[in-house]
């Protein structure tokens, strides 16, 4: 392994710009999608990231070239000391936003601005209450779709990341593109993707292709513009003609970006993993808290980052459970 090679570039020329650091396992929803129906073994708090050791394991990301942090959870804004977290990672020389469910939301405004976070990512996966309730197994759908008018309103850039599940809330794609009408806000259609205790299986998924088969049945072919995508973007954009929004859709099975990836995640407890896919871990923590390197850890692992999604490179991969159920609970990984 070469010395001065770049940490974070793995063996497919991939510079990994990007890390995505969870807060916290605890979440205020348990929706079903990331979390199995009767919970997940939490980690002991000792075992989990202080405020200081995140810091410091975000700038050593930092000073390797790491330009943008989202912190996800969990919801990362149960976590007691979050205004402390956002004010030592906005020291840092990054972009920072979050992930959030948006329950709590309208309580950090303050907080959210003074530390330079601008863009937020709203987890909704129904616009309808009945439906909210059934998924996040919790009856708060109008505090988190007044908090989205809320953030708008607050000039927040807000993205709304809705997983869609057929015959769930495949019927409320046209729905949810119409929400963006009148707010300038991205609607995001997630494919449903594998992970321990989810009961994911193909039949459930709504792939890339049949979500602009719905829109091509509601829409007329010069209203739907196709926009130009950033660099690195896990996601396919597009807008209807006229509406203050637009729509996109992360295809991560059947249309995988893996390609020009440049996200790594860090767990709560610590656990830097190469790829959401990935059931293989690197501990952080335990060095970092020996007062050792963690750059050699960092380094090794994402150079053992594969090609595509985990190693899962065919639909037939990832459709055998005993590959992707040795993957955490999404819950454990931050989303």
């Amino acid at each position: 392994m070469s010395e001065n090679k770049n940490i974070l570039q793995d063996t497919h020329g991939r510079d990994h710009t990007y890390l995505r650091i969870s807060l916290t396992e605890r979440c205020n929803l348990r929706c079903t999608y990331c979390m199995p129906a009767n919970g997940v073994p939490l980690s002991p708090k000792s075992h989990l990231m202080t405020y200081e050791e995140i810091y410091d394991i975000a700038k050593t990301f930092v000073d390797h070239g790491v330009t943008k942090i989202r912190l996800t959870g969990g919801e990362p804004l149960v976590r007691k000391d979050i205004p402390v977290i956002l004010e030592k990672l906005a020291t840092l020389p990054v972009e920072l936003s979050i992930t959030s469910n948006a329950v709590i939301i309208d309580k950090f405004i303050d907080v959210l601005k003074v530390n330079r976070v601008t863009k937020i990512n709203v987890s909704l996966d129904s616009l309808d209450e009945s439906k909210f309730k059934h998924i996040t197994r919790r009856h708060e759908f109008k505090r988190v779709y007044d908090n989205i008018l809320l953030l708008v309103k607050e000039g927040f850039t807000v993205k709304v990341n809705a997983v869609l599940i057929k015959g769930f809330n495949d019927n409320e794609i046209i729905d949810f593109i119409n929400f963006t009408k009148d707010l300038p806000v991205s609607i995001r259609f997630i494919e449903f993707m594998p992970f321990d205790g989810n009961k994911w299986d193909m039949s459930k998924m709504v792939s890339y292709a049949e979500v602009i088969q719905y829109v091509n049945n509601a829409f007329k072919e010069n209203d739907i513009i196709r926009l130009q995508d950033a660099p690195n973007d896990t996601s396919k954009n597009y807008k209807i003609k006229g509406y203050k929004g637009n729509f996109a859709i992360i295809s991560s099975v059947t249309n995988p970006f893996c390609d020009s990836c440049n996200r790594l995640r860090l767990t709560a407890n610590g656990q830097l993993k190469n790829c959401l896919f990935s059931a293989t871990e690197s501990d952080l923590l335990t060095a970092l808290r020996a007062g050792k390197s963690i750059e050699p850890i960092v380094q090794k692992a994402v150079q053992a980052k594969f090609k595509v999604r985990g190693g899962m490179n065919t639909l037939e991969k990832l459709q055998k459970p005993d590959l992707h159920s040795k993957n955490r609970s999404m819950i454990t990984i931050g989303g």
